[in-house]
């Protein structure tokens, strides 16, 4: 790549953070009035098929549907939408939104013992090292006598962790079985789709269900906002892994992270213990250890991209 186009990819690259990190506040705000997360999930999921489902008329991208296809649909919808974006929003209403953005940071180092399990990675004390500095993060935030532990339910820490480990399998999925013969516009597509049918009986069955006529309160806006963000974020998350590769484009974890802290701060005027900051820079660390070297497969490519839709 010349200078150039590093620093446009650059540019992009903290833009496409600036966007994910800016969802997480937006999720603390959709549970602030007591919306259930079949309910939200079922609505993230029609507003991004619809969107996704635009975009491919525009591109003349038919979806089809034949049984592979349909079983691709299905298992990213599970996993990488119904489970993380459910245990998030539960969690989002016990955890400040900061926490919740400290730990996406952890999908790459749930991602290596993934990969190793799956016959896609091989071992490597390096990466061995970065994932103890993700989790001794993880532990200091909920450690008896820290500063932060008495906000910090463990068993809410624990639920928020399932959304990193799920984008963790789905990652590994994606990159040992691949997406057919289908780009990343039409898998959203589809399991979008497939997810809003599968929770429709869902949401209803257990009372979840969310009134979508006007007029709408903050937290229904605040949804509309964040689904909207994060397709567009990960459409253009997919198109840098193509240009510039997905070691560069993993890189965004840390603005994810960051931006998620800032943007709390700006918008629900989060104040955070030192203890954070310390479990921040542990898994930093933990992230930057845990990285493929650039000549190596990433198992993980596709995981952050696909958080919350």
């Amino acid at each position: 790549m010349t200078r150039g186009q590093i620093a446009f990819y650059t540019a992009f690259l903290a833009v496409l953070g600036a966007g994910w990190g800016f969802t997480q506040p937006l999720t603390k705000i959709s549970v602030s009035t007591g919306y259930q997360h079949f309910g939200l999930v079922f609505w993230q999921m029609v507003i991004g098929a619809v969107f996704m489902t635009a975009i491919n008329a525009a591109r003349r991208k038919p979806l089809p549907f034949g049984p592979r296809y349909l079983r691709l649909y299905l298992i990213l919808a599970v996993i990488g939408t119904v489970l993380p974006n459910s245990a998030s929003y539960q969690a989002a209403v016990w955890l400040p939104s900061g926490v919740l953005s400290l730990l996406l940071s952890l999908v790459p180092m749930f991602a290596f013992p993934v990969a190793l399990a799956m016959g896609l990675d091989h071992f490597s004390f390096r990466r061995l090292g970065g994932l103890a500095c993700g989790l001794a993060g993880v532990l200091l935030l909920v450690a008896p006598g820290t500063a932060m532990s008495m906000n910090l339910p463990v068993i809410w820490i624990l639920i928020g962790l399932i959304a990193g480990l799920c984008y963790a399998f789905e990652g590994n999925i994606i990159a040992k079985w691949g997406t057919l013969d289908l780009d990343a516009f039409q898998v959203l597509q589809g399991a979008s789709l497939i997810g809003a049918v599968l929770l429709l009986p869902v949401t209803l069955m257990t009372g979840q269900f969310i009134d979508p006529t006007p007029p709408w309160d903050l937290p229904q806006c605040a949804l509309v906002v964040s689904s909207l963000v994060h397709v567009v974020v990960y459409a253009g998350y997919m198109w840098l892994v193509g240009r510039a590769g997905s070691v560069f484009a993993v890189q965004v974890s840390y603005l994810v992270t960051g931006f998620g802290l800032i943007w709390a701060k700006i918008i629900l005027s989060e104040t955070y213990a030192p203890t954070l900051w310390i479990a921040l820079a542990m898994m930093f660390a933990g992230l930057y250890l845990v990285q493929p070297r650039p000549k190596a497969a990433l198992a993980q490519a596709a995981a952050i991209g696909d958080t919350d839709l």
